[in-house]
């Protein structure tokens, strides 16, 4: 019975050892209509975050540094050039307009803060790579709170520069499984993903790496990507839901079941039980499972307004989380 296969399963990583991806895929077993399955997994999900976790919840915040005209097709994507959507377009923020945003997210509890600019990524030579890393000396020097980057597809050197100027982690999503992936974008590969986070790994940046769920792709396929996180050693992993939006090839989707983002959360933190699993956009599509998500493996969370979607406020949030028994660092 499947539930013997969750505290087989789950008592497995209590005791150390990993499981493998034929017996994630058993979990997929797992009736979203069926409460005491959904209940034993969820809280299964719960004791290995609080085994190899503990209580403490992480928060970071983002700012859109650069907006519109990206050369990339990413079918999910507000700032694609290659779809007409009412994104706004702007040129790089200035170090001033960075500094402000930082101090006031770090004044109001935030952990970490990172820089998102649109195109396709930076390499030596790129003119936004230099104005980028004084942005980023100057966030260092006036702040005291982590800084986090994500600036798409980079070379060595762009990310060695990065780092070099302070910036502790850099974000870069594999977005779906691989097999999934050339139905998401053609512009570039799930390779070109790949190398770039190793890359960053190689200069002494870590990683923040996850995926968008809602895109087409199945359960099998989520889980197909948390293995190739788990094998890339990510230690912070977001999870989006994709918000559909008008003018993107996606904007048609209908939003996945909150029941099966609990279920996909639940089973995220079965494959990757020591890391930070991030509540990232569109997590308002669980609705009132947004707090059962918390007491599911979700312990850090992207907070306030996100890209080109509303999020949350940051006091809420913080309010949310000590209300499920966290601690905020």
């Amino acid at each position: 019975m499947i539930k013997d296969i969750i505290l087989k399963l789950k008592n497995k990583i209590l005791n150390g050892h990993d499981i493998t991806i034929e017996e994630a895929k058993k979990l997929m077993e797992v009736s979203i209509d069926n409460k005491e399955e959904m209940d034993i997994l969820c809280q299964s999900a719960n004791e290995i975050r609080e085994r190899f976790c503990g209580n403490n919840f992480d928060l970071c915040t983002i700012m859109n540094a650069k907006s519109g005209k990206c050369s990339e097709n990413c079918k999910y994507c507000a700032q694609s050039s290659h779809f007409k959507t009412n994104a706004e377009v702007y040129d790089l923020i200035s170090s001033c307009e960075a500094i402000e945003e930082a101090k006031k997210v770090e004044a109001e509890g935030a952990h970490r803060f990172s820089l998102v600019t649109s195109g396709r990524g930076l390499k030596q030579g790129n003119k936004d790579l230099q104005k980028l890393c004084d942005i980023y000396k100057d966030l260092k020097n006036s702040t005291n709170i982590s800084l986090c980057a994500s600036h798409g597809i980079c070379d060595e050197f762009a990310l060695k520069e990065l780092y070099d100027s302070g910036v502790s982690s850099y974000h870069h999503n594999l977005e779906t499984s691989r097999k999934f992936y050339p139905n998401i974008c053609t512009t570039h590969s799930y390779d070109d993903r790949i190398n770039t986070i190793k890359k960053a790994q190689k200069v002494g940046l870590n990683v923040c790496s996850g995926g968008i769920w809602g895109l087409g792709e199945t359960l099998e396929d989520r889980i197909e990507m948390a293995f190739d996180l788990q094998n890339l050693n990510i230690k912070s992993v977001p999870l989006n839901i994709l918000m559909p939006i008008e003018g993107t090839p996606l904007g048609h989707m209908q939003p996945l079941n909150p029941k099966e983002i609990l279920r996909t959360i639940a089973i995220y933190r079965f494959i990757l039980p020591k890391a930070y699993l991030r509540y990232a956009g569109g997590r308002i599509n669980l609705k009132e499972l947004q707090e059962k998500g918390i007491q599911s493996g979700i312990n850090s969370a992207l907070t306030g307004n996100f890209l080109t979607t509303t999020g949350t406020t940051i006091e809420s949030d913080k309010e949310m989380i000590r209300r499920n028994g966290y601690e905020i660092k």
